[in-house]
């Protein structure tokens, strides 16, 4: 499994940007069983923190955004693409960091969901900046 995370970029307070994470080795549309993926962010000098996910089970999806983004950012998946996005509105320079894609073939409930470890699959990371 691959992934491969773009978008990224410099934009201005208030401004969106929308990162792509094109997914291989898997197929979204024909997969079998559960698997859940998810959206981390880090800050210079900062550990790597959650900021969004969505798991999916046999049609059934959960979704689930830290407290800091929630309303901003909104993950969504094209099974046509096999691309996971992360659409962020209302950005902050709080928001700067490198973001990262994850995979994790399987459900991961909500209280493990948030922690990178529980991922096995990672994109390369893409550069978002939010500066005026």
């Amino acid at each position: 499994v691959q992934l491969q995370a773009s978008g990224g970029g410099l934009v201005q307070p208030g401004g969106s940007l929308r990162l792509s994470c094109a997914v291989s080795g898997i197929t979204f549309g024909s997969y079998v069983g559960a698997y859940t993926v998810g959206w981390f962010r880090q800050a210079s000098g900062n550990e790597r923190e959650f900021v969004a996910a969505f798991r999916w089970n046999r049609g059934n999806i959960h979704y689930s955004y830290s407290d800091s983004v929630k309303g901003r950012f909104t993950i969504s998946r094209d099974s046509a693409k096999n691309t996971l996005y992360l659409q962020m509105n209302s950005l902050k320079p709080e928001d700067t960091g490198v973001y990262f894609c994850a995979l994790s073939e399987g459900g991961l409930i909500v209280s493990v969901l948030k922690i990178p470890s529980s991922y096995a699959y990672w994109g390369q990371g893409t550069q978002v900046t939010v500066s005026s």
